[in-house]
C-alpha cells in the first residue's frame, strides 16, 4: 500500500501531516490517494470548463458544477472513507471532462505538496478553503440555491493550483478565496432561513425518551425534513447529534413534534457515546468516525458520506432501512438521561443573526459611538462609525449563523428601528423567489 501525505485538518498528526499507511482521522493510505486522484481531476475538468468558457461564454456546466461541489465535499475530512464511491467518482469527472473538452490532462497533486514553501502553503489555503466552500455550496444546491459567481470561482481557483503563478498572484487569490467564502456563506443563510424560516433562540433537552428513536448526524437540514416527514406519525422519535443540533431552531422543522432533542456530545466521543446504542444513526455528512464492531450494523450513510460495508441511502432518500432499524432496535425501555459536556441536561441554539432576542441588543450597540477597540495593544480601526460597527458588535449579531451580506454589516448601525423595536418577523417555510440579493445570474 503506497504511503500517504494529508494535513488539511487539525488533527493532522504532530501539527504537520498524516503520513504513512493511515492518518489521524482513520482514513488509510490509499483512500487518501484516491481522494488525491480525485482532486487531480476535478483540476482536470476546471481545465476543460474555462477551456470551453473561452470558445463560448454562454455554454451551460449543470452536470459539471454538481460533480465539483460533490468531488470536493468528499474529500472533506471524515466525509468518505470508501475507495469504490471515489473510484467511481473519479471516473464519472473524466467522463464529463472528455465530453467537454477532450485531450485535458489532469493533475497530480503531489506537486503541490513537493513545491516551494511558500507557493505551497498558498496554493493549500486555496485548494482547503474550496472544499470547505464545496460543503457551503453543496447544501444550498439541494435547496435549489445557486450562485453563479460561487461557482465559476471553484472553477478559477481550481485552474489556478495548477498553474505555474507568483506568490503574489497566488496571495490576492487567497484573498478573493475567503471573499467567495464569505459569500457562499451568505448563500446557504438565504437557503436555510428561506426554506426552513429564521432559526429562533431554542433550548433543547438531552434526555432520550423511551421507545424507538433515530440519531441523525451532519449538516444537512434537507435530509432531515425528509426523515422527519417519513418517520412522522410511526412512533419514532428523532435526536439531532453534534453538528445537526442547529436544526432545532428551524421552525419548519421544530413544527414536528417527534424531533425531541440532542443526543451526545462533540463529534469526536461519537465512539463511546455509540457504543450499544439501541438505536441506528444516520450520518447526512461529516463527521464520520472509524465505525466499531458495537454498533457498526445501526449506521447508516447518506448524500456525501460513504463507509465500507455499512447501508448507504441513495439519491431516492427513501430512508425505509433506518425506520425499519429503528422499531428492531426498540430503544432505551426507560428515559436516559445525558449531559453536556459541561453538564446540564440542555443546551441550546438558534441564536441567528436576526434572533429577535438581539434585537435589545443591537438596539444599545447601536447608541455606541463605535470608534473602535484596542485588544492587546493592537487598534482596530474602522473607516467610519456612522458606517461600520465595531467588531464586538459583528461578532455578536453573528453568533451560531452565517453572517449577513457585507452590505447589511456596513450599514445595520445606522438602521432605523420598527417601531416595537424588532426586526420584521419572518415568514416561516415561505420560500423566497430563487435569485440572489442585489440579482445576480446563475441562480436557478
Amino acid at each position: 500500500m503506497e504511503e500517504m501525505f494529508c494535513f488539511q485538518c487539525q488533527q493532522t498528526a504532530h501539527n504537520s501531516g498524516c503520513e504513512g499507511r493511515a492518518g489521524v482521522c482513520g482514513k488509510k493510505s490509499d483512500t487518501a490517494n484516491y481522494q488525491d486522484e480525485l482532486t487531480g481531476a476535478l483540476i482536470g475538468l476546471s481545465r476543460a470548463v474555462r477551456k470551453k468558457l473561452a470558445l463560448n461564454p454562454d455554454a451551460s456546466f449543470e452536470h459539471a458544477d454538481e460533480l465539483i461541489l460533490k468531488g470536493l465535499f468528499t474529500t472533506i475530512t471524515n466525509v468518505n472513507f470508501f475507495n469504490d464511491t471515489i473510484i467511481e467518482l473519479i471516473h464519472e469527472v473524466n467522463v464529463e471532462k472528455d465530453r467537454i473538452y477532450p485531450d485535458i490532462m489532469n493533475y497530480d497533486v503531489r506537486h503541490i505538496w513537493e513545491d516551494q514553501e511558500d507557493i505551497r502553503s498558498l496554493k493549500s489555503l486555496i485548494l482547503f478553503g474550496l472544499r470547505g466552500m464545496a460543503a457551503y455550496a453543496y447544501h444550498a444546491y439541494a435547496l435549489d440555491y445557486v450562485d453563479r459567481n460561487i461557482l465559476d470561482f471553484f472553477y478559477e481557483g481550481l485552474e489556478a493550483i495548477a498553474s505555474e503563478k507568483s506568490s503574489d498572484e497566488l496571495l490576492a487569490l487567497v484573498l478573493k478565496t475567503g471573499e467567495i467564502n464569505f459569500r457562499c456563506m451568505e448563500l446557504l443563510d438565504h437557503a436555510n432561513s428561506g426554506t426552513y424560516g429564521n432559526p429562533v433562540p431554542t433550548e433543547v433537552p438531552l434526555t432520550i425518551e423511551k421507545g424507538p428513536f433515530i440519531v441523525v448526524s451532519g449538516h444537512d437540514l434537507h435530509d432531515m425534513e425528509l426523515l422527519l416527514k417519513q418517520t412522522e406519525g410511526k412512533g419514532i422519535n428523532i435526536y439531532t447529534h453534534s453538528e445537526m443540533l442547529p436544526a432545532h431552531g428551524y421552525p419548519e422543522l421544530k413544527k414536528y413534534s417527534h424531533l425531541k432533542g440532542n443526543f451526545g456530545t462533540a463529534w469526536q466521543s461519537q465512539q463511546s457515546e455509540f457504543h450499544n446504542i439501541p438505536a441506528p444513526i444516520l450520518f447526512t455528512t461529516n463527521c464520520l468516525m472509524p465505525v466499531r464492531q458495537s454498533y457498526c450494523d445501526r449506521v447508516f450513510t447518506t448524500s456525501i458520506v460513504s463507509y465500507p460495508d455499512l447501508v448507504h441511502i441513495g439519491e431516492d432518500k427513501d430512508f425505509t432501512p433506518v425506520i425499519e432499524k429503528a422499531l428492531e432496535c426498540k430503544g432505551y425501555p426507560e428515559d436516559h438521561p445525558m449531559t453536556g459536556i459541561n453538564g446540564g441536561s440542555t443546551v441550546t441554539t438558534g441564536f441567528a443573526h436576526n434572533a429577535h432576542h438581539f434585537a435589545p441588543i443591537q438596539r444599545k450597540a447601536d447608541a455606541v459611538h463605535c470608534l473602535g477597540h484596542t485588544a492587546g495593544g493592537i487598534k482596530i480601526g474602522l473607516e467610519s462609525a456612522d458606517s461600520q460597527q465595531c467588531f464586538a458588535h459583528r461578532n455578536l449579531l453573528s453568533l451560531h449563523s452565517a453572517p449577513s451580506s457585507p452590505r447589511k454589516l456596513r450599514e445595520c448601525a445606522a438602521a432605523e428601528p420598527d417601531p416595537e423595536g424588532y426586526p420584521p418577523p419572518s415568514s416561516p417555510g415561505r420560500r423566497p423567489p430563487r435569485q440572489w440579493p442585489g440579482g445576480l445570474p446563475g441562480c436557478r
